[in-house]
């Protein structure tokens, strides 16, 4: 049971780790293809939250954000894969502030095939933070070690 335990988180891993890889890869000077698909989202949602809330989103060099996001799944996947929390808590940090900033379906009318696109990326990003939490509670509920009491022998006459 430990050897599909490990394969699953392997393969469960394999999605995050090969796209830090291929976003490492494409990085650059400018923060690559990542970068710039990101920029105008985020300049979206900026807007979208501070109209909604008040509450006013800090600018920063998106650069930063692909370069956190990149470093959050390389090494939370491979954390991950010898089974750490800690790696279950930075891929799943790493989908709660990407996914709604990267799939912004809310910003598109129904009607649009963008939204039917954003919203099937924005629900499989979901289930794979389901995912997570899942395993992060399924590690919280078991008990680290529990020493076993030999029960006192009793005679039978």
């Amino acid at each position: 049971m430990a050897l599909v335990s490990f394969v699953g988180r392997v393969l469960f891993a394999s999605v995050f780790i090969l796209s830090a890889w291929q976003e490492f890869n494409e990085f650059g000077v400018d923060g690559g293809p990542a970068a710039k698909a990101l920029k105008p989202k985020f300049n979206v949602f900026s807007k979208t939250v501070t109209a909604h809330t008040g509450v006013e989103v800090p600018g920063f060099d998106i650069k930063v954000l692909v370069a956190a996001a990149v470093a959050f799944k390389g090494v939370g996947g491979i954390l991950f894969i010898f089974g750490s929390t800690i790696g279950a808590y930075l891929l799943a940090l790493q989908q709660v502030i990407i996914t709604p900033i990267l799939y912004d379906f809310y910003n598109y009318d129904t009607e649009k095939k963008e939204f039917g696109l954003l919203f099937s990326k924005f629900s499989q990003n979901l289930a794979l933070l389901g995912a997570l939490l899942f395993f992060i509670g399924m590690k919280n509920s078991i008990p680290r070690r529990q020493l076993k009491k030999k029960a006192p022998k009793t005679k039978t006459v």
